[in-house]
């Protein structure tokens, strides 16, 4: 995208608040703004983290905590913007921050530039027991869906629904770190859901429970864009998920732009529905059974692997957001079906097959190397920790354990964000 498209007058400030090192989405924000010639502001903790090496960002700032109040957040955004000195364009990263952001919206203007929406929406989307509802009021398919009362409840509604089924807490970004406590589980028995329930105060949120819809080939999809200030939507397409990182259900490791109209059709019928306006994640599974498009999670806020629908034109979502906020006029670019994204740590050989419709990989960049040789160094030291936790720790490692540690760099030290990766990983 020709760098005169986007105002460079305004900056952009990222807000992550979840702390986790892999998050390879917001260096393709930081990218693809900075390239545009945007000064790039990042609030989030990025110790150890490969985005700080990114020659784009101009600065680092530090983040709220971990379940932080809203004032506390509020507080911090306005420390930057104070630095900054002039309007910028805030994006939220995650959940937690989009949530809180819109909440603060007429706090935080005119400092900081959000799209206008309802201030509670974001929070019913990314809420998993609101979105049921949702769903039924703009006709867009979703998971058969019960939200018990009690324990009892629970067990109940696991016999009703029919094993396995699939056990969300309603609220994710609530979970306290180190509870173990997953986003999303796989139940296999009517007490497994009665225990589970028990711990709902824990977890911060309501537990519901799904009707288990099976993974294949061709039925995990996910739809990425930008609704302006008039509803229409920007930047974004339907992609297939090609390969999950765990299998089956975890973060989207190679993925493809496959346009399907069914899918942009209930896209387009949800932002109408609801009036969204702002970014979009929205992730499917297509039904074996029946073949319709049944929606998982509404994410208000970019996708991690929303660089995928960069189109001919160069507009991503971050890119529309800036655009539309500033007042400057929306390209509209040709569509590049074919193009792949892939994850280098999570699928190494993918990133080395022939990619003849194109490819971005979400760390290596020939014009920002400095980020993609951190995350291997960052990785390799995970992988480390991980195996020496598998040793036993009555001998020596077997010849099998020491071959496998020989192959690994030796580690660095700990990042306390690690565990918090995996269980997000797992939960997408």
């Amino acid at each position: 995208m020709p760098v005169s498209l986007l105002d460079p007058r305004v900056p952009a400030v990222l807000l992550r608040i979840d702390r986790n090192p892999f998050h390879h989405g917001t260096l393709g924000a930081v990218r693809s703004l900075g390239r545009a010639g945007i000064e790039v502001h990042v609030v989030a903790e990025a110790t150890g983290s490969p985005v700080a090496r990114s020659r784009f960002v101009r600065r680092l700032h530090p983040p709220p905590p971990p379940g932080a109040a809203p004032a506390d957040i509020a507080s911090a955004l306005l420390r930057v913007a104070a630095r900054i000195e002039r309007p910028a364009v805030l994006i939220p990263m995650d959940d937690a921050g989009a949530v809180a952001v819109a909440r603060l919206r007429e706090e935080l203007a005119p400092a900081l530039l959000l799209p206008q929406q309802p201030g509670a929406l974001p929070e019913q989307v990314a809420d998993k027991a609101e979105l049921a509802a949702l769903c039924a009021a703009a006709d867009v398919p979703h998971p058969e869906t019960a939200v018990p009362d009690s324990a009892e409840q629970a067990a109940r509604a696991a016999g009703r629904l029919g094993l396995p089924l699939v056990a969300k807490w309603s609220r994710p970004w609530l979970l306290p770190a180190g509870s173990g406590l997953r986003s999303t589980v796989v139940v296999r028995s009517a007490r497994d859901a009665r225990e589970l329930y028990l711990r709902a105060e824990e977890a911060g949120s309501r537990l519901l429970l799904q009707a288990f819809l099976p993974p294949g080939p061709d039925r995990d999809w996910f739809f990425h864009g930008y609704a302006d200030r008039s509803g229409a939507l920007h930047g974004g397409g339907t992609g297939r998920k090609l390969c999950a990182w765990p299998r089956g259900a975890g973060l989207t490791a190679v993925g493809e732009w496959t346009g399907n109209p069914d899918i942009g059709t209930l896209a387009e019928r949800l932002v109408d529905t609801l009036g969204y306006r702002g970014v979009l994640d929205l992730d499917f599974r297509r039904c074996g059974r029946t073949g319709a498009y049944h929606l998982l999670d509404f994410n208000p806020r970019p996708g991690a692997q929303f660089r995928l629908f960069a189109d001919a034109a160069g507009l991503d979502v971050v890119r529309a957001q800036h655009l539309d906020l500033t007042d400057r006029p929306l390209p509209a670019g040709e569509p590049l079906p074919g193009r792949t994204f892939v994850v280098e740590n999570y699928a190494p050989l993918a990133a080395l097959r022939p990619a003849p419709h194109g490819r971005e990989l979400a760390w290596y960049a020939g014009d920002d190397p400095a980020p993609g040789r951190a995350m291997r160094r960052l990785w390799c030291a995970h992988v480390t920790r991980r195996l020496r936790d598998r040793i036993p720790r009555s001998g020596p490692p077997g010849p099998r354990t020491a071959a496998l540690l020989g192959r690994v760099p030796p580690a660095g030290p700990p990042s306390s964000a690690e565990q918090a990766d995996e269980e997000k990983a797992g939960s997408r």
